[in-house]
C-alpha cells in the first residue's frame, strides 16, 4: 500500500512539473549578430572663458592633448603632425602669447571626403589645407555675431577664389562657408580666452586648391576715335607747295614783265625832256 502511494506521488509531481514546464512562453530565437554600433562620442572639454580683462591662465597650452581628450579628432591630429603647423600653433600660443581660433574637423568629417582627396595634394596643400582651419586671433562663441567676413586665416589671401571662410551666427548656430562647403559648428571643444577649439562637422575646403578657376579677366578694348557729326565733312588741311625759283616759269614771266614796264618808263622820260624846251620856246 505504501509502495503504491509512493509511486503515485511520483507519477503526480512529474505530471505537475511537465504542465509547468508547458506554460512557459518560448524563447526568442537567436538574433544573428550584425555591426556593432558606433560608440558614444567622447566627453567634450568646455570651460568658460574669464571675464574681459582677467589674465590668461598660466601654463603652457597643448592643443593635441585638447584634442585627444575630445577623442574624435585622429586625423586631424595626424595632420596636424605632419605639416609641423601644430609646432607653429603652440609656440604662438606659449612663446608669444597669441590668441587663436581653430576649425577642428572630426574623423566622421573626413569620412565624407572622395576617396583619395587627401592623398592628391602636394605637402605644401596639405599645410595650407590645415592652416585654413586656423585663425591667428580669439574668437569666443558668442563674437561670432559680430565677426567681420571673410575671417582671415593663416592660409594667407582671404579675397575671392582663394583663401575665403565666412562665419553666419545664428540664435543657436554658427554656420562656416568656404564657397565650396557649407559646414556647421557643432560643439565647443576648448575655450579660454586665449584658445577656442571648435568642432565641424565637414572638413573645410578652400577655393585655392579644390575650386575650379575662374575665368581670365578680359584686356579692356581700345577706344574708339570720336565719330563726325552727320553733315560735316572732315576738313583736310592743304599741304603746302615749295616751289623753286629757279625752276618756276611764272616767276620769270613776271621778272621781265617788271623790266619792260621799266624801260617804257625811261624812253618816255627821256623823250618829255627833249621836247619840251621846243614847246615852251
Amino acid at each position: 500500500m505504501k509502495q503504491s502511494s509512493f509511486s503515485f506521488s511520483v507519477i503526480l509531481l512529474f505530471l505537475l512539473h511537465c504542465t509547468t514546464t508547458l506554460a512557459q512562453p518560448a524563447a526568442a530565437p537567436a538574433v544573428p549578430a550584425g555591426p556593432t554600433a558606433a560608440p558614444p562620442p567622447g566627453p567634450i572639454v568646455t570651460l568658460n572663458p574669464p571675464p574681459i580683462g582677467a589674465p590668461i591662465p598660466s601654463g603652457p597650452l597643448n592643443v593635441t592633448r585638447i584634442l585627444e581628450q575630445a577623442g574624435r579628432f585622429t586625423l586631424f591630429i595626424r595632420l596636424l603632425k605632419a605639416t609641423t603647423v601644430i609646432e607653429q600653433i603652440e609656440h604662438q600660443l606659449n612663446n608669444t602669447n597669441g590668441r587663436m581660433t581653430i576649425f577642428a574637423p572630426t574623423d566622421s568629417a573626413f569620412s565624407t571626403l572622395s576617396s583619395g582627396t587627401l592623398n592628391s595634394l602636394t605637402d605644401p596643400q596639405k599645410e595650407s589645407l590645415i592652416q585654413f582651419h586656423v585663425l591667428s586671433s580669439y574668437i569666443a562663441q558668442s563674437q561670432f555675431q559680430t565677426a567681420s567676413n571673410p575671417l582671415r586665416t593663416n592660409a594667407g589671401d582671404n579675397s575671392r577664389y582663394r583663401y575665403q571662410l565666412n562665419a553666419t551666427s545664428y540664435s543657436n548656430s554658427i554656420n562656416i562657408s568656404t564657397g565650396i562647403t557649407n559646414a556647421s559648428v557643432s560643439a565647443v571643444i576648448y575655450s579660454d580666452g586665449q584658445l577656442a577649439v571648435y568642432q565641424v562637422d565637414k572638413v573645410l575646403l578652400p577655393w585655392e586648391i579644390f575650386g575650379s578657376k575662374p575665368p581670365a579677366t578680359a584686356p579692356a578694348p581700345a577706344p574708339l576715335a570720336p565719330a563726325l557729326a552727320p553733315g560735316k565733312p572732315k576738313k583736310v588741311k592743304p599741304t603746302p607747295i615749295a616751289v623753286s625759283p629757279d625752276n618756276d616759269d611764272t616767276t620769270k614771266v613776271d621778272a621781265s614783265g617788271a623790266a619792260s614796264l621799266m624801260t617804257m618808263q625811261n624812253v618816255v622820260f627821256f623823250f618829255a625832256v627833249m621836247v619840251a624846251p621846243i614847246i615852251f620856246s
